[in-house]
């Protein structure tokens, strides 16, 4: 039995960090419910109303980092292009693309007739890892210097790559964080890393949060970060560039698998991927969050992106365990043992969902002998081992 079971969407437990469960896969109970109080009212620059607090208990003031002075440019102001690092394109960077294939020896696949390769998305560049690169850069370019305003959770992959993006081309960053009540804790190890990279947060409750998708709503999140030319990127980085972004990742697995798998958030990735496969081929999608909600936002990118659904491509939502953020000793210890196996590093949130669930699609004979599976590795753990 796979684990997780279908449910209501959980974007809006996501904010109490990663939760393992003692109990067995499947359906794990509510969310730890955040401590404390909301902060009252809002910080200098705010915009009454809007439900925003900016950097309030991160020592944040509207309007700037904290040590970033002297080293990024003031919001909405283009990079120095005399700058180290402030290349106005991230292919100055020098991401190591097309991403290699590792083929692993692996006796799961192996006794069913099936090949497994990694698509080592997570080597494409040492900060800028994985879909976040692809679906990050055509929107950088985009932005043209100007600051860039995104939103994600309290251990958002995308906040972080967003950060350290500012931080590598001279671009200003502002993270739209959900959680109001975030704002008088101290910061969990992803929004200080954020923060490290000059990153300026900004906290707003859950309801402006789910509205922030609505004109009036985005306009007075702008004003209240004092950011109204910014360039907004949306929760996950999928947008229409972002999706295109991805085909690349299809093109580049051209004829060597019949099967590409990958973990899916927001279902960007999985759009441009099916996209950009050759004929014939297929994309296998892992919807990390539970609610079965998927499918119709990745048939809206597609058709955002390319006027119609392209590709062949189905989901799998069994595996989410719980939710995003959501793990199990069952699922760690998986992820422990596939890196004792085949010296990959495995990423808790995405990619040992992903493979977990291809080793149990393997043992229900879910493809048939003679299968090429490569499964995108689209990051690493966070925070590093050492």
């Amino acid at each position: 039995m796979a684990p997780g079971t279908h449910g209501d969407h959980d974007r809006d437990r996501r904010d109490n960090g990663p939760v393992t469960s003692s109990a067995a896969p499947g359906p794990a109970g509510s969310a730890p419910t955040a401590t404390g109080h909301p902060v009252p009212g809002l910080t200098s620059g705010s915009d009454p109303g809007s439900g925003i607090t900016s950097g309030a208990g991160s020592g944040i003031t509207s309007g700037s980092s904290p040590g970033s002075a002297d080293h990024f440019p003031a919001p909405g102001s283009a990079p120095d292009p005399s700058t180290p690092g402030s290349a106005s394109a991230p292919a100055a960077l020098s991401p190591l693309l097309p991403s290699p294939v590792q083929e692993l020896d692996d006796e799961r696949f192996a006794r069913r007739g099936l090949r497994l390769l990694l698509k080592r998305d997570d080597l494409i560049h040492p900060e800028l890892i994985g879909n976040k690169w692809r679906k990050l850069a055509p929107n950088l370019e985009a932005a043209a210097g100007r600051t860039v305003l995104t939103f994600g959770g309290a251990y958002s992959n995308h906040l972080r790559a967003t950060a350290a993006a500012g931080r590598l081309l001279g671009l200003p960053t502002i993270g739209v964080v959900r959680g109001h009540e975030l704002a008088g804790r101290p910061l969990n190890p992803s929004l200080a890393r954020c923060e490290a990279d000059g990153m300026r947060l900004c906290f707003v409750d859950r309801a402006t949060y789910r509205r922030k998708g609505e004109p009036e709503t985005l306009a007075a999140l702008l004003r209240a970060a004092g950011a109204e030319d910014a360039y907004v990127v949306p929760e996950g980085g999928s947008n229409t560039l972002a999706v295109r972004g991805c085909t690349a990742l299809g093109e580049e697995t051209g004829e060597q698998a019949d099967v590409v798998a990958l973990a899916c958030g927001t279902g960007g990735t999985l759009a441009g991927l099916a996209a950009g496969l050759a004929p014939g081929r297929r994309a296998l999608g892992i919807p990390v969050l539970k609610g079965g909600f998927l499918t119709a936002g990745i048939e809206r990118l597609q058709e955002e992106a390319f006027g119609a659904r392209r590709g062949t491509w189905w989901l799998d939502d069994r595996f989410h365990f719980g939710g995003y953020a959501r793990t199990s000793p069952e699922l760690h210890a998986f992820a422990e043992d596939f890196t004792d196996r085949h010296g990959v590093p495995v990423e808790r949130l995405y990619v040992a969902k992903l493979l977990y669930a291809l080793v149990a699609l393997a043992g229900e004979r879910a493809f048939p002998r003679g299968t090429t599976i490569a499964a995108v590795i689209t990051g690493r753990p966070f925070p590093e081992p050492v």
